[in-house]
């Protein structure tokens, strides 16, 4: 299964040519004009049999959040640093994987008996080891990612590591498998998404969409909260997007506000092929449409996501029909979008 094998391979932002070898592989056959450019972004197009000229841009990204060593201690034990957003609370006792070579280690922390006045952790306080005092272990700049593999929990339901966003790069995939489409659609493949929009901004200014659609693993937030339940008794006590509840429209975050013409656009194409949604309503955090929607004179940008619990950390889970609900909306808006539906008047 491509999702597999892509979320168990390793992509830390700025070093993406493992996932990337996975993508180009799976895409040759179904796109052309495939390009990597200078930063890394993977991008390939397929054209349109009604509307070639009106590009559709497509966007995941390939990397992950993980860690960078930047430095070996006489004993060592290796000193890293943060690529990416991750809160240091989760890291104790993780298992990782150290660059090139995937040499194995373990992030250390002093007994919790020891620590009963913690309060907070930093990153600087921690370390990792790799069972070894040879300070040639790891060099200062080697990516360090989780050690975390895909395994199937039930019927319709999946852990994995990095589904943000290997979910977006698997859909994706499956989009340029099912073409070709009434308008051209433009695939990118992109690189440090978790650092800045980077990738994005750059394939954006090259590939000049008329429109955009960004594919992304989005938090769910159905998680327990004791407090909360007791309060709401049976309703739902975080509503804004959850686990096996279809697409999720993204209202506003960090970096962008949807366009009001693009939501209704989606709802009404995702009500007229049944298609389950959510609205994403909790600001904060950004996807690459931060950088795709501003760029030339704008671009109309079209968010959607699956929901995925316990995002940016070792283990997220997601639910297989939300994953098919993605995919079916985001052919579903390809089959009906033209060079009219964006225009201001």
């Amino acid at each position: 299964m491509l999702l597999e094998e892509l979320s168990n391979a390793i992509g830390v932002s700025g070093e993406e040519d493992d996932v990337r070898a996975i993508v180009l592989a799976a895409i040759r056959d179904c796109a052309a004009d495939i390009q990597v450019d200078a930063l890394g972004n993977l991008t390939a197009t397929q054209t349109g049999t009604v509307y070639p000229d009106y590009k559709v841009m497509i966007a995941a990204h390939m990397d992950e959040i993980g860690m960078m060593v930047t430095a070996v201690d006489g004993n060592g034990l290796i000193q890293f640093t943060n690529v990416g957003g991750i809160d240091p609370r989760i890291l104790p006792g993780l298992r990782v994987k150290i660059g090139a070579k995937r040499t194995p280690g373990v992030v250390l922390w002093k007994p919790i008996h020891m620590w009963r006045d913690m309060k907070s952790m930093a990153i600087d306080s921690l370390r990792i080891d790799v069972g070894d005092n040879d300070k040639s272990a790891a060099e200062p700049g080697d990516r360090i990612a989780f050690d975390g593999r895909y395994q199937q929990l039930s019927e319709t339901v999946v852990r994995g590591k990095a589904f943000d966003d290997r979910v977006g790069c698997a859909i994706l995939v499956d989009i340029l498998r099912g073409g070709p489409y009434p308008v051209t659609v433009c695939a990118a493949f992109t690189v440090q998404e978790e650092i800045g929009l980077r990738g994005a901004q750059v394939a954006a200014q090259r590939l000049q969409p008329d429109a955009a659609i960004v594919l992304e693993g989005t938090p769910a937030y159905d998680v327990p909260n004791p407090k909360l339940e007791a309060e709401a008794g049976d309703l739902p006590t975080n509503p804004a997007t959850r686990l096996g509840e279809g697409v999720v429209l993204t209202l506003v975050d960090g970096r962008m506000i949807s366009d009001p013409r693009v939501m209704a656009f989606l709802k009404e194409t995702a009500s007229a092929n049944e298609i389950p949604y959510q609205v994403k309503t909790v600001g904060g955090g950004g996807t690459d449409g931060g950088a795709i929607h501003t760029a030339q004179t704008g671009v109309p940008t079209m968010t959607l996501s699956a929901p995925c619990r316990y995002i940016h950390s070792p283990t997220a889970l997601l639910n297989l029909d939300d994953y098919g609900h993605v995919l079916g909306l985001s052919q579903a808006v390809l089959n009906r979008i033209t060079p009219a539906t964006f225009q201001r008047e």
